[in-house]
């Protein structure tokens, strides 16, 4: 599923030429011991895709690569300015928290919690081993996809009795044993749901897969107190046509991961790419 990029073009109408003060990166000028080097041309992926105004933290979350391929393991801190900000401003870096486990190996994620209070391009600056990178993030004014606090959309999802004209139900191989329930049957029944939204063989940023396994390597300690569905995101392997529980959700991305409590309203959501702790986090909330 297509997601919403912004260049470096657009980046920097939108920074307006923002520069940030000295004064506020003393790492730049301070000594490192750098145990392996991180490769020319380093830059930030944004894997988050429904950013939008806000006055509470947001999860923000991107992972690192260079011309050596992917970077994962050294602190990063980042900061983000409101759109449309020029000139010389003061930006505080906060750190930001790594996930590895659960996740391809060197391919971890860095999450961020920032207030993003308006609308926009935000300018955003990581701060690496004393290396700079820009990036930018798009914030919408409103969410697309379903948010924690609202009612779970009560449609139904593909099942091995009925696919709902879903081929492949399962693009995971093997098929994993999560299409017994639909959510129709599940949600709002008494019993907290965690439904995952991954498409394994076509996901645009290869975490689907690592993330469903994941999911499957650790629901046992959840038997009994959660039933687990598994949703496809796309109606064939032929087209980009999505599932329609997936277009019932309205998720503009793939993969997430959500927690819906015995009485059918969202508790968590998890989105882009997340790691085993994350995941189990947000379970041990639902439960």
């Amino acid at each position: 599923m297509a997601r919403p990029e912004i260049t470096r073009r657009t980046f920097l109408a939108a920074s307006g030429g923002l520069a940030v003060a000295a004064t506020m990166w003393p790492e730049l000028v301070a000594a490192h011991d750098e145990p392996e080097p991180l490769g020319k041309g380093l830059s930030a992926l944004v894997l988050s895709s429904d950013l939008y105004a806000s006055p509470e933290p947001q999860r923000v979350v991107f992972g690192l690569g260079s011309k050596r391929g992917f970077v994962s393991g050294p602190p990063v801190r980042v900061g983000f300015a409101p759109p449309h900000t020029t000139g010389e401003v003061d930006l505080t870096l906060d750190p930001t928290r790594l996930y590895k486990g659960g996740l391809p190996k060197g391919r971890g994620i860095y999450v961020a919690e920032p207030v993003l209070e308006s609308p926009g391009v935000w300018p955003a600056f990581a701060l690496v081993r004393g290396r700079q990178i820009e990036f930018a993030i798009e914030v919408k004014e409103a969410p697309v996809a379903p948010r924690p606090g609202t009612a779970a959309s009560r449609d139904p999802s593909p099942t091995t009795t009925d696919t709902l004209g879903v081929k492949p139900m399962c693009t995971r191989r093997p098929r994993c044993p999560l299409h017994g329930d639909s959510l129709s049957d599940v949600i709002g029944a008494d019993s907290p749901v965690a439904v995952l939204f991954a498409t394994p063989a076509r996901c645009q940023s290869e975490y689907c897969g690592p993330v469903l396994d994941t999911l499957l390597s650790i629901r046992n300690k959840y038997e009994g107190q959660i039933t687990f569905v598994h949703v496809e995101i796309y109606l064939n392997n032929r087209t980009t046509d999505v599932a329609p529980t997936v277009a019932a959700w309205g998720l503009p991305s793939e993969p997430w991961l959500y927690t819906v409590d015995a009485g059918g309203t969202i508790v968590g959501a998890l989105d882009g790419a997340f790691g085993r702790a994350e995941i189990v986090r947000e379970l041990d909330n639902l439960v």
